[in-house]
């Protein structure tokens, strides 16, 4: 056969079996260290799926900076589902009409399948001794973390300090703001993401601590070896919660409405739940949370709905232009 005819038959057979390859895709819009769990969620989902439907489908990840994310899907990023890590990002795409203002009744746990913490991550050995919130505005100690505006992980750790430090002996908003001052006076930069504050902080060894998601700490575990580091739980820290959201504007447009609705609550099924275990999330099941009870410390937390009033006041008062967050940044 004429080579230029091999090439055109090679063309046409690709053309045919490609598109054959999936019934069906979907995007997942995430915040940026949720890409390990959806790594390992995806393949388990497809499964599940090609033995429900019959269809396969093509499962796709988008990861970055959370508030980074919801932007992007604003300005047209057309993603099936959002899976983001604080109320406030999925509560921006409802005020642009993409999700429904009700999105947290659609799903259990107000769609929130899995809950994390703030830690601290530190040098083996702990060489700086740090143990809690006020440690880490000593004098001459580094703290890593992801910019407390852009980012959901720098937000959680932001409020984890303010609100470890209202309810200290005599605490106000006063002496928290002074407290988060002092905190953020002692970063030497801001990450652009979790992933990035864990880059920063494990390959490019900057900081003596690093506060991030307990699931992230455990993760960091895998790359790098439980030797290369500690986690330090403090007295007090917050309880993150992942809410997660149907596109309707997408979904509704591609056709892909009833895919995206399967594909989020699987995360609740056992399969889904014992996955966030995996990956060292806090699952919502409490039979398996008392499975892996020795892999989650107990430790005490607050939410932002009991210490701020809920994502609707903190976000404005906190990381909205003018709030306090730059006013503690301008002076820092």
């Amino acid at each position: 056969m004429p080579r230029l005819i091999q090439k055109l038959v090679l063309v046409l057979v690709t053309a045919w079996v490609l598109p054959a390859l999936a019934d069906s895709s979907l995007l997942n819009v995430s915040y940026d260290v949720a890409r390990d769990f959806y790594k390992d969620y995806n393949p388990i989902f497809q499964k599940y799926w090609k033995a429900r439907s019959g269809e396969s489908v093509e499962l796709k990840q988008s990861h970055a900076g959370s508030s980074k994310q919801v932007r992007a899907v604003a300005d047209g990023l057309e993603a099936d589902v959002v899976t983001m890590n604080q109320a406030s990002d999925v509560d921006f795409l409802a005020g642009k009409g993409l999700v429904t203002k009700d999105y947290a009744k659609k799903f259990p746990n107000n769609a929130s399948p899995y809950t994390s913490t703030m830690v601290f991550i530190v040098r083996k050995g702990n060489p700086r001794a740090l143990q809690d919130w006020a440690d880490l505005i000593k004098p001459g100690v580094q703290v890593i973390l992801p910019h407390p505006k852009n980012t959901g992980n720098g937000r959680y750790s932001y409020l984890a300090a303010w609100g470890y430090a209202l309810r200290q002996p005599g605490g106000n908003d006063k002496s928290a703001q002074e407290f988060v001052s002092k905190l953020l006076r002692n970063a030497p930069l801001f990450a652009s993401g979790g992933r990035d504050a864990t880059t920063t902080f494990m390959q490019r060894k900057i900081g003596d601590v690093l506060v991030s998601f307990e699931s992230e700490a455990e993760l960091i575990a895998r790359e790098f070896g439980k030797g290369e580091f500690d986690i330090i739980y403090p007295s007090l820290s917050i309880l993150t919660e992942f809410p997660v959201a149907i596109v309707d504007k997408v979904v509704d447009k591609k056709g892909t409405r009833k895919l995206a609705q399967a594909y989020l609550d699987y995360l609740w099924s056992k399969e889904g739940q014992e996955n966030a275990a995996q990956n060292f999330l806090r699952p919502r099941d409490a039979e398996l949370l008392r499975k892996y009870a020795a892999q989650f410390p107990a430790i005490k937390t607050f939410t932002v709905d009991e210490v701020f009033g809920g994502w609707a006041r903190a976000t404005p008062a906190h990381f909205r232009d003018g709030g306090t967050f730059d006013q503690i940044y301008q002076s820092k």
